[in-house]
């Protein structure tokens, strides 16, 4: 469910799918003995590059907005029950939504010039194929949750599967498919708390709506990057509706995250640490971010996105993760 899992669920997708009876049809790709000449090593970059795109591991930003509500989460979880370190540890360390996006996607891909090369919309990788890639990392998440109680277990599955499995039809029936992927993303956030036996109190309640307020607002500003190519295509989202207004909605957005980050933080008797460097280091962030953009260029939205995955989810972590060291 967290970014780190991203990278270890392809390494374990790999070894199974070396030793599948996979066609080489699936791949779309010459197989190694029509390749004879070619170095080995390079033939076998050259196979694996479209499995590791498809997981969108090489665009780390992506899968550091995945991780962060759950650290945050934990951290703040430990920090009040008091957690020894290997434990925490462990919780941190403890998806697969990249490829059934991709997959049901490929058609709207072809049509926009940022995604036209993704590897199932040009045809790197077979739909076959990459449905078997999709099950394997399914069923290593199911595996995760499977020992949790039967909330949390429930939780999880909802989680893995439904959840992001509806998200990319949203794109066709709606303009707020980032209402339906903020509550994907974070996830995290409460199912932190369920592994821990705490069930879901109200606190978390409220951090899990603010880090959908900050889905809203980095994954708005991401779609700023395709407003044209997303016209053309058919494909809905919030950065088409709000249209004029999008800059003092995003700013709306981002005051329900501080906001959520602030009462959150009071309710679960944060200290200093915390509400200097999360709560108001992430507001000067935000403030800061907000005022600088330009949501007509595809490159400054693009780097706003990069800047949320790294820098802002870094700067929330870093205040909560002081916060609890100091407290031990």
């Amino acid at each position: 469910m967290v970014c780190f899992m991203d990278i270890i669920n392809t390494s374990t997708a790999f070894q199974i799918l070396h030793h599948l009876p996979l066609p080489a049809a699936l791949l779309k790709m010459p197989s190694y003995r029509a390749q004879s000449s070619a170095p080995p090593l390079k033939s076998l970059a050259a196979t694996i590059k479209p499995w590791i795109q498809i997981t969108r591991v090489s665009k780390f930003a992506g899968s550091m907005v995945l991780f962060w509500p759950w650290a945050w989460s934990v951290t703040m979880a430990a920090r009040v029950l008091r957690l020894e370190i290997p434990a925490f540890i462990s919780l941190l360390i403890l998806g697969a939504g990249c490829i059934w996006n991709d997959i049901l996607d490929r058609e709207f891909d072809r049509q926009v010039e940022r995604t036209k090369n993704r590897p199932i919309a040009a045809g790197t990788i077979s739909v076959p194929g990459a449905l078997v890639f999709l099950f394997i990392h399914i069923a290593i998440l199911v595996r995760m949750v499977w020992n949790l109680d039967e909330l949390a277990f429930r939780f999880g599955i909802a989680s893995i599967v439904a959840l992001p499995g509806i998200y990319p039809l949203m794109k066709r029936i709606t303009y707020w498919p980032q209402a339906w992927l903020g509550i994907a993303m974070n996830t995290g956030a409460p199912m932190a708390w369920l592994a821990l036996g705490q069930g879901l109190p109200t606190s978390i309640m409220i951090l899990f709506a603010g880090t959908w307020a900050w889905t809203m607002w980095y994954d708005t500003i991401y779609a700023c990057q395709d407003k044209r190519d997303d016209v053309k295509a058919g494909v809905k989202s919030t950065a088409l509706l709000f249209g004029t207004w999008i800059k003092p909605i995003l700013f709306g957005f981002a005051s329900a995250l501080v906001a959520s980050l602030y009462v959150a933080g009071v309710m679960n008797n944060m200290g200093t640490y915390y509400h200097v460097i999360s709560v108001g280091g992430g507001a000067l962030y935000l403030a800061r971010d907000m005022y600088t953009i330009d949501l007509d260029s595809p490159k400054a939205c693009w780097d706003s996105f990069h800047r949320n995955g790294f820098h802002f989810g870094g700067l929330v972590w870093a205040g909560v993760l002081a916060d609890y060291l100091t407290s031990l």
